[in-house]
C-alpha cells in the first residue's frame, strides 16, 4: 500500500480511537487506510467497534511486535537506573512497552505513513506532510523542541558528547504525530544505534517518557534526513497543534489558529480516563470537549447525558495529586511513630 495512518490503541482509549477515525473519515476521507497497532492484548470492544469502518485493519504480525519490543528491552537494560526505578514503583521490567509498539510502523503494510497517538483529532488534510517525504524520511509538526526534558535527561553529563547544543535546541520532536517510510531503519541502522546505547549513551534517554526519547534519539543518531514543520513552514503558514492553547476558533468543527486551520488537534496531557469518564456521563469539563464528543458521536443517535455540576478536569487532577500527597504524609507520619515507639533492647 502506498500511503496510510497508523494509531496506536487498545480498549482504554476507545472513545479517543472512535473520535480520531470519524474526524479523519470527516476532514480527510474514507479512502485513506487506518492500521490500528495494539498497545497489548486488551483489544476486545476496540476490535469490534471498529468493525463498521472498512478502511480499518489491524496491526497482528506477532514477529515484528516482538522484534521492536525486544529492541525496547535492550535500550533499556542498557539504561544505568531506568529498571531499577521502575521496579520500585512495582513495574516489572520496561515501563509502558506498548508505547513501543508505535516503532512496528517502519515495518507494516504502508510505504509511506503518518502515526497518530488516540488522543488526536485530525482537522485538516494530511498531504502536506506526506508530500514533505518526497525530500525527507522523517517528518513532524509540533512545538516540542521548546523543551528539552520531555526527551533527554537533561542532567545526563554526556548529553552533549552525544548530540550538540544546538541540536538539542532544535531537533526533538513529540513522538503523538510523525510522518516516514517503511524500512528506512535498516536492521543495520538498528544493530549500530543499540551498540552506542549501550556503550553507554543510554544514559541520555529519559526514561519518563520512554517511547519519546527512543525515537528522537534513533531519528538524531541515525542521521535520516528529517524536518519539523513547525519549525521550516514560514511564519504565516504554519499553526499550533496542542490542546493546551486557548485561542483556536471553531468553525463547522474545524479548529483555526488565527485564520489558519489546523492539521490535527492534540489533546495531550489529558488522560485517557478523563474522556472514559466523559463518555460515561460525568460533567467533566475539557478544553475542546464539545469538539471531541462531535467526533466521538458522529455516527450515534445523542451524545452523553450530563449528570452534575460540571468540573474541571485540572481540578480533578490536582485533587488526585494532593490525594496522593496525603497518603504519602501519612505513611511517612506512620513510619516515623512506629520507630519512635519501637522497644528499646536492653
Amino acid at each position: 500500500m502506498a500511503n496510510g495512518v497508523y494509531i496506536l490503541a487498545n480498549d482504554v482509549v476507545l472513545d479517543q480511537l472512535i473520535a480520531l477515525i470519524n474526524s479523519i473519515e470527516q476532514n480527510i476521507g474514507k479512502h485513506l487506510p487506518i492500521c490500528v497497532v495494539p498497545y497489548d492484548d486488551n483489544t476486545e470492544r476496540a476490535r469490534t467497534a471498529t468493525q463498521r469502518y472498512p478502511q480499518v485493519q489491524w496491526f497482528d504480525d506477532a514477529a515484528i511486535l516482538t522484534k521492536w519490543e525486544t529492541f525496547a528491552t535492550q535500550i533499556w537494560q542498557a539504561h544505568p537506573t531506568a529498571l531499577e526505578a521502575w521496579a520500585q514503583r512495582g513495574v516489572n521490567g520496561v515501563n509502558r512497552m506498548g508505547m513501543h509498539r508505535r516503532f512496528c510502523c517502519f515495518d507494516g503494510p504502508f510505504d509511506r505513513f503518518i502515526y497518530l497517538d488516540a488522543d488526536i483529532l485530525a482537522m485538516n488534510s494530511f498531504d502536506q506532510l506526506f508530500d514533505s517525504l518526497d525530500d525527507h524520511d522523517f517528518v513532524t509538526y509540533d512545538f516540542q523542541y521548546k523543551d528539552l526534558s520531555h526527551v533527554y535527561d537533561v542532567t545526563a553529563a554526556n548529553l552533549t558528547q552525544v548530540f550538540e547544543g544546538d541540536r538539542l535546541e532544535t531537533e526533538i520532536f513529540c513522538a503523538g504525530l510523525y510522518a516516514s517510510k517503511k524500512g528506512v531503519f535498516t536492521d543495520k541502522i538498528l544493530a549500530d544505534l543499540l551498540a552506542h546505547l549501550q556503550a553507554g549513551e543510554a544514559s541520555i534517554l529519559y526514561y519518563h517518557g520512554p517511547d519519546q526519547a527512543i525515537l528522537n534519539y534513533m531519528v538524531m543518531k541515525s542521521g535520516i534526513k528529517a524536518a519539523n514543520l513547525a519549525r521550516v513552514l514560514p511564519t504565516e503558514k504554519r499553526t499550533g497543534c496542542c490542546v493546551t492553547s486557548p485561542h483556536f476558533e471553531e468553525r463547522n468543527h474545524i479548529l483555526f489558529d488565527h485564520q489558519k486551520q489546523l492539521t490535527y488537534l492534540h489533546y495531550i496531557g489529558v488522560g485517557s480516563h478523563f474522556f472514559q469518564r466523559l463518555c460515561a456521563g460525568e460533567n467533566i469539563l475539557l478544553p475542546y470537549r464539545d469538539l471531541f464528543l462531535h467526533y466521538r458521536y458522529l455516527y450515534e443517535a445523542e451524545q452523553p447525558q450530563f449528570v452534575g455540576q460540571p468540573v474541571d478536569y485540572m481540578q480533578l487532577k490536582l485533587s488526585n495529586r494532593q490525594r496522593l500527597s496525603q497518603s504519602v504524609g501519612q505513611l511517612v507520619t506512620a513510619f516515623k511513630k512506629a520507630i519512635f515507639l519501637r522497644p528499646v533492647s536492653p
